[in-house]
């Protein structure tokens, strides 16, 4: 009997699942001493982020599913998308991770513990590819504006909000099934987080590459061509711009061209135009907030080994700054975009008194002109300089053949 024992005992120790459990259990009596002072930082700045997070969060979605306007634009459903998933994370992930931090231990029970990072990870999955929606969006809307209207339909919309969330738990479910990986309790760093399977391999860099790699380098290239495409046509404005036409003029001597006046249509087109390379401008600057917050812990979590790590500080403060990432947006709604600022004082203040304030906002910025306004509308106006240009010459022709022909002597 005692031999049947030792030989189970002997095999156990020989498989991959004994290696796990044993390193569990050797981190767990030499765990990572966080100092006390940076647990209750951490702990402090979780739960004003709570605070934070959720108001402004709640304030985002119910300011923009109020507005008409911007209920009509389809970026403003992954907008909500966004919002969706940095409520989530502020109201689940971070009331948990508070008490990881007052208590340095994990003191919820196993089923939390394997939850946690279910949606901690699938909610920075879910966020990302909300932002990579926004940014094709934005892009389509510039390169090829005949589309748009075909694409973003509110079908379409759905559909893709539905796939962009499933896709991002569902990478998440072979690790919570135990199929691949595992999800549970660190002893050392008394986190619960991805840990490898009984066959001793981890899912880690497949997530970073596919929930995070791979969607911030489509960002990266859709804004790298909206920036192209911006660029090309500031050349085609400039050279169909009021002073290069005077100065072609002047060369053949053809009398300036009084302005056409803007129909009340295109002036309206103009401000769509400008509200539209604003709201590209502002989802560029949420990215890159995104990415200055994530991309810390993300290297941290991947290229270092938090067993063997000799500056434990840089973990806690690279978590904090991951989490700093859900509550900023609704800061950058109110303070770079009209639109979204308006949202807010008709949700605050009533309607009346946001409507005032919007259309004084309007008047003082009426003026300005915007690259894509022009850029949509310098062919156009080409052609009407080229159609008016034209009749003039032709008119000037006619009128010096006819003083010829009054100067010929009579017969």
């Amino acid at each position: 009997m005692e031999d049947a024992l030792t030989s189970s005992a002997n095999q156990w120790n020989n498989t991959p699942a004994a290696d796990v459990y044993n390193e569990s259990v050797i981190s767990a009596h030499h765990p990572i001493r966080y100092p006390r002072e940076a647990s209750y930082f951490a702990a402090a700045c979780a739960i004003l982020f709570v605070l934070i997070g959720i108001g402004g969060n709640s304030l985002t979605v119910a300011a923009l599913v109020r507005s008409r306007k911007l209920r009509s634009h389809a970026t403003t459903a992954f907008v909500l998308s966004l919002a969706g998933s940095d409520l989530l994370f502020c109201a689940f992930n971070l009331p948990l991770t508070a008490s990881r931090y007052i208590y340095e231990s994990w003191i919820l029970g196993d089923t939390l513990c394997r939850l946690f990072p279910f949606f901690f990870y699938g909610n920075v999955a879910a966020s990302l590819f909300s932002m990579v929606l926004i940014t094709i969006n934005r892009y389509i809307l510039i390169a090829s504006p005949s589309w748009y209207d075909k694409i973003y339909r509110r079908p379409f919309i759905v559909l893709m909000i539905l796939s962009s969330w499933l896709f991002s738990f569902l990478m998440m479910t072979p690790p919570l099934l135990g199929v691949w990986g595992d999800l549970g309790l660190n002893p050392a760093t008394f986190s619960c987080t991805i840990l490898p399977g009984e066959d001793g391999k981890s899912p880690k860099k497949f997530f970073f590459a596919f929930g995070f790699l791979i969607p911030c380098l489509t960002i990266i290239v859709s804004y790298t061509c909206i920036f192209i495409k911006v660029k090309q046509s500031r050349r085609n404005v400039m050279a169909h711009s009021p002073e290069s036409n005077g100065n072609r003029q002047e060369e053949a001597n053809v009398p300036a061209i009084k302005p056409v006046k803007k129909s009340k249509k295109s002036s309206s087109e103009k401000h769509q135009r400008r509200d539209d390379l604003r709201l590209t401008r502002m989802m560029l600057i949420i990215f890159c907030c995104f990415l200055l917050c994530f991309l810390p812990l993300m290297v941290v979590n991947v290229a270092d080994d938090e067993k063997k790590t000799k500056v434990p500080v840089i973990h806690v403060m690279a978590s904090i700054l991951a989490w700093a990432s859900s509550v900023i947006n609704p800061f950058i709604y109110a303070f770079s975009n009209r639109q979204y600022r308006s949202a807010y004082r008709q949700l605050l203040c009533g309607s009346s008194r946001s409507a005032r304030l919007t259309s004084q906002t309007q008047t003082s910025r009426s003026s300005g002109r915007t690259f894509l306004t022009d850029m949509l509308h310098y062919t156009a106006h080409a052609d009407k300089v080229k159609v008016i240009r034209a009749s003039n010459l032709h008119s000037t022709v006619a009128n010096k053949e006819d003083g010829d022909q009054q100067q010929l002597p009579r017969v």
